[in-house]
């Protein structure tokens, strides 16, 4: 019985969630959206979302949480894609567009919230995408036998130019995010080449 509750209770919650996120949009921010709408939304009581988060700030938190896990499990998935041959840059940008084109609430909500007014939800989002920018030093580290320090400066630049990219394909037609895609891979081969030199001039200096 116990298991079956849990259950129950681990899918109203995701009700929740996902009542709030289908009630984002370009119009409304997840700060507009009221606890009786969301319950609403989700076909159940007022009063029962208090079993599952304190009050809206909570929901929010955890949507944040569960954009910055979702974003990079995609990410993660990309570079599987990479192991089996083709372009690093070129795959992880088509990636992080179709994400963009599927899931364009969530992307919404980290950047609305990571300048909005809760400090406790820009914290969050730049939580989320530090652990974004350290992922993916670490597998420039590993990938390219990297510096550390070079590879953090390639990443945190790389997330930079996606993020911003990502802002402008969401409200650009399908032309618009190829367009897009192709401008953001050619920025990234530049950052990666130009990280890959200095990497080089650091060794031959460590060397010397």
């Amino acid at each position: 019985m116990t298991g079956i509750r849990a259950q129950q209770k681990e899918k109203t919650r995701r009700q929740l969630i996902d009542a709030a996120l289908g009630q984002l949009s370009s119009e409304r921010s997840f700060s507009s959206l009221s606890l009786r709408e969301v319950a609403k939304e989700a076909g159940l009581a007022p009063t029962s979302f208090y079993r599952h988060f304190t009050d809206m700030d909570e929901l929010g938190l955890t949507l944040v949480d569960e954009a910055g896990l979702t974003l990079r499990q995609l990410m993660r998935q990309a570079r599987q894609r990479i192991e089996k041959g083709g372009s690093v840059i070129r795959i992880s940008v088509v990636t992080f567009m179709e994400f963009i084109e599927n899931n364009g609430n969530i992307f919404r909500l980290l950047l609305r919230e990571r300048s909005g007014t809760s400090a406790a939800f820009r914290a969050a989002v730049n939580r989320e995408i530090s652990y974004f920018t350290l992922e993916l030093c670490d597998y420039l580290q590993q990938a390219n036998q990297m510096d550390a320090e070079v590879a953090y400066m390639q990443a945190n630049a790389a997330v930079t130019i996606v993020f911003s990219a990502g802002s402008d394909a969401l409200d650009g037609d399908k032309k618009d995010r190829e367009q897009l895609a192709l401008r953001t891979i050619q920025q990234l081969r530049f950052i990666a080449r130009g990280a890959a030199e200095f990497n080089h001039r650091l060794n031959i200096v460590k060397n010397v």
